[in-house]
């Protein structure tokens, strides 16, 4: 008769409990549906509009002058230079600080100093970064140059480095540190040839996300490598990219540009979502090893 009497007293906060909990699936099943449907929304055109204008020419022409039909090589060119020289600038910086951090200074207080730094880094506009790098080589130079985007770039490439750095090597067992350090290892050398080994697929994975960060970068570009209309390989001159061309030519009145700027934009999405796969596909590799 008590367990009768408890059941149905229970019986409306159970009912209660089981119509909030259908609201907030409701509510949650709805905002992710909102989301995703402007998300699908913003491919769809994207994938329209881009595809009209993806041609063979694109990839190996120049830039137009207004009006005029061209392509996108200079720009595209630009972007790797950018890129790569960012990526070859930061990497080195990311990984010899996320190793600090996971190998040599793990409990020191210095350690909490860098990673609170470094996440500030990970979330800092990047204009500021732009600007920063203006008045730091830009001004005392006197002109816009190719270096100077690409050490913007760097800058954004390392707090995303030596987060995944970091990570990956704490992920790496004890007992394999133990191991090498037992049959004389320096700690350099285990280090190289046992923690980077076992975390070479997150540290790998760790540079594809910083390359997906700054390839679609703009504002720092802007304030650094600036832009140009010709062919140009010079490092200390202003250099074409894909992002500022893209941001110039879809404000532009002029139908020829703006078909450009979406095959651009299109470009830019499928790489980001290339390494975004290969990032996702290296991660799963790396937690099914461990």
């Amino acid at each position: 008769m008590t367990s009768t009497k408890v059941e149905t007293a229970r019986t409306p906060r159970y009912a209660a409990r089981r119509r909030r909990n259908s609201i907030a699936m409701g509510l949650a099943v709805g905002a992710t549906a909102f989301g995703l449907g402007w998300l699908v929304l913003i491919l769809g055109a994207l994938l329209w509009e881009g595809c009209r204008g993806l041609t063979f020419q694109v990839f190996t022409e120049m830039t137009p002058p207004p009006g005029g039909a061209g392509g996108l090589l200079n720009p595209i060119i630009g972007s790797l230079i950018l890129t790569g020289l960012g990526v070859v600038i930061g990497t080195p910086l990311g990984i010899l600080a996320g190793t600090y951090m996971a190998e040599y200074g793990r409990y020191d207080k210095l350690t909490t100093v860098v990673r609170f730094i470094n996440d500030i880094l990970l979330s800092a506009p990047s204009i500021v970064v732009g600007l920063f790098i203006y008045e730091l080589m830009v001004y005392p130079m006197g002109h816009f140059s190719a270096i100077a985007g690409a050490v913007a770039l760097a800058v954004l490439v390392v707090p995303v480095v030596v987060r995944t750095t970091e990570d990956m090597l704490l992920l790496v067992p004890d007992q394999l540190r133990e191991a090498a350090t037992s049959i004389g290892m320096p700690r350099a050398v285990m280090i190289m040839r046992v923690a980077y080994r076992a975390a070479r697929a997150g540290m790998i994975t760790g540079v594809l996300l910083a390359v997906a960060r700054i390839s679609g970068e703009t504002a720092p570009l802007l304030f650094t490598a600036l832009n140009n209309q010709f062919w140009s390989l010079d490092l200390n001159a202003p250099m074409a990219s894909l992002p500022v061309v893209i941001f110039q030519f879809a404000l532009s009145p002029y139908k020829e540009w703006q078909q450009l700027a979406w095959s651009g934009a299109l470009i830019i999405t499928l790489t980001v979502l290339l390494l975004s796969i290969v990032a996702r596909a290296l991660t799963s590799a790396k937690k099914q090893a461990l």
